[in-house]
C-alpha cells in the first residue's frame, strides 16, 4: 500500500484500530472504574509488550500510578497466564487487542470473571461474554462505512484511488451484571459516558 490516503493497487477499506495512543484512554478508564486498581495485569504477547501499544500503555500507567505486569502468552495458549494471575492477584485486568484474544475471549471472560479481577477488553464481543467493559471501535460504524465504499466502486471509483479511513466512532460498554458479581460500583460519571450498558 502506497498511502492510507492513495493506497494504490487494487486495495481501499477501513482501519478497525485508531493505535497504539488509544491505548492510554482505555487504561483511565479502566483506572476510573477501579481506583483501587494499583497492579494490573498486561494480557499479551512478548511482541505487543515490546512494541508501540505496549509502550504506550506502560508511559500511561506510570502517569496513572499503575503498576502493570506482563502477562505474556505465546498465540493459543492462555492456561501459563491464567496460572500466573491466579497466583499473583492482579487488581485488575487489560486485555490486548489481538486475534487470539478475540478467539479466545469467552474463556479470558469466564476466567477473569471466576478469578473475581475486574477488566478491561477490546472487543464489545469480550462484554457480551461476561467481561466488564471496552473502549473499542464501533464495528456498527465500521459496517456502514464499508458499504459506503463498496458503493463507490460499484459506481467507478478505483479503489487505488479510495482513501482508506480511520475509525471515527468509538464506544464504550459496561456490563452492569459482570460489575455486581465482582462488588463493584461504577461511578455514575462513567455510567454516564456510556454508549451502552449491559444490565
Amino acid at each position: 500500500m502506497a498511502s492510507l490516503s492513495r493506497p494504490g493497487g487494487n486495495i481501499t477499506g477501513l482501519l478497525a484500530y485508531t493505535g497504539p495512543e488509544f491505548e492510554t484512554k482505555r487504561l483511565q478508564l479502566l483506572k476510573e472504574a477501579v481506583p483501587k486498581a494499583n497492579r494490573v495485569a498486561f494480557l499479551g504477547l512478548k511482541e505487543i509488550w515490546e512494541g508501540s501499544v505496549g509502550q504506550e500503555v506502560q508511559a500511561a500507567a506510570r502517569i496513572l500510578g499503575v503498576t502493570l505486569i506482563h502477562v505474556e502468552h505465546a498465540p493459543g495458549k492462555l492456561a501459563d497466564a491464567f496460572v500466573v494471575m491466579t497466583r499473583d492477584r492482579p487488581d485488575a485486568l487489560f486485555v490486548t487487542f489481538h486475534p487470539v484474544n478475540y478467539a479466545n475471549r469467552q474463556l479470558i471472560a469466564d476466567f477473569a470473571l471466576e478469578q473475581r479481577i475486574p477488566g478491561m477488553y477490546p472487543y464489545r464481543e469480550s462484554v457480551i461474554a461476561g467481561g466488564l467493559m471496552t473502549y473499542t471501535v464501533s464495528a456498527t460504524d465500521l459496517y456502514r462505512r464499508a458499504a459506503d465504499l463498496v458503493e463507490k466502486i460499484l459506481k467507478g471509483g478505483k479503489p487505488a484511488d479510495i482513501p482508506v479511513e480511520r475509525p471515527t466512532r468509538l464506544e464504550f460498554v459496561i456490563n452492569l451484571k459482570t460489575a455486581k458479581v465482582l462488588g463493584l460500583e461504577i461511578p455514575e460519571k462513567l455510567l454516564a459516558l456510556a454508549d451502552s450498558v449491559i444490565e
